[in-house]
């Protein structure tokens, strides 16, 4: 069975630890990788961080979301040099992220998770 795990990008750090508190209330077993902020606690994303996110994460597909629209530049990027499948969406980053954590703990397929999703899509 392929193993589903979660990439958050944000451009505050303490944005995504909270977010990862939030989704370990649901999701204890699920891979959760960050990459945020900028050195000395600047606000932004980068490249580097962002496939550092990539590579702890041990699971077979991501599931990525991200808080802010110049995030998404540095994940497709990031993306382009992936080995693994990689879905990023383009929706609410809060409610989604929660969703796909507590769907993947809970056993549901990529398609039941990505079906849940889409309602949430920012347009």
């Amino acid at each position: 069975m392929t193993s589903l795990g979660i990439v958050l990008v944000t451009h505050v750090t303490e944005v995504s630890e909270g977010l990862v508190k939030l989704l370990r209330e649901v999701a204890k077993d699920v891979d959760i990788t960050v990459g945020a902020g900028l050195d000395e606690g600047q606000i932004g994303t980068s490249f580097e961080r962002i496939q550092a996110a990539f590579d702890a994460n041990s699971s077979d597909e991501l599931l990525v979301f991200y808080d802010l629209g110049s995030a998404k530049m540095n994940l497709e990027m990031v993306m382009e040099f992936s080995d693994r499948p990689v879905h990023l969406y383009d929706t609410a980053f809060v409610e989604s992220a929660y969703t796909a954590a507590a769907l993947i703990q809970a056993g549901s397929s990529f398609d039941e998770i990505d079906q849940q999703l889409a309602p949430l899509k920012i347009k």
